[in-house]
């Protein structure tokens, strides 16, 4: 494994449009930042919109489990830490952290496949490497289902 890069981070701000009925962060913009982050890893390791283009391939989710862990304020300044957990093949396995401050708000751990015009393919070798820049160990919640 090649030497790790620093921690990539992907910043935001709770917009007032996201604040639901109780006054905090709705469910569904949290998954809108996780995705937002996800965007920045591939445009990071090169799997930016000229990727795409040229090479017909992308990364399609095909599995996701979120944990809401704090409410969140309007205009809180977000950051989530991305962080890859494995590159198999054609399987990506990641996690996202989002902060506030130093209080963890909420994680995501994706499990996403490397499709190339619509059907899953090996990563490209050099992508590949550039993912397990990124990669770390495993966390603790990582792999857990819902109790």
């Amino acid at each position: 494994m090649s030497e790790p890069s620093a921690p990539l981070i992907y910043r935001d701000t709770v917009r007032d449009e996201w604040i639901d009925y109780n006054g905090h962060l709705s469910e569904p913009f949290y998954v809108m930042v996780f995705g937002f982050a996800t965007d920045h890893l591939m445009e990071v390791v090169g799997m930016d919109e000229r990727y795409r283009t040229e090479t017909g391939c992308s990364l399609y989710t095909v599995e996701a489990h979120v944990r809401y862990l704090r409410e969140v304020a309007a205009r809180s300044e977000l950051t989530v830490t991305t962080q890859v957990v494995s590159v198999d093949g054609k399987k990506l396995r990641f996690c996202h952290e989002m902060t506030v401050g130093d209080t963890l708000v909420a994680t995501e751990e994706l499990l996403a496949l490397h499709v190339a015009h619509a059907r899953a393919a090996p990563f490209p070798d050099d992508v590949a490497a550039r993912l397990r820049r990124y990669q770390r160990p495993v966390p603790d919640y990582a792999g857990r289902g819902i109790s």
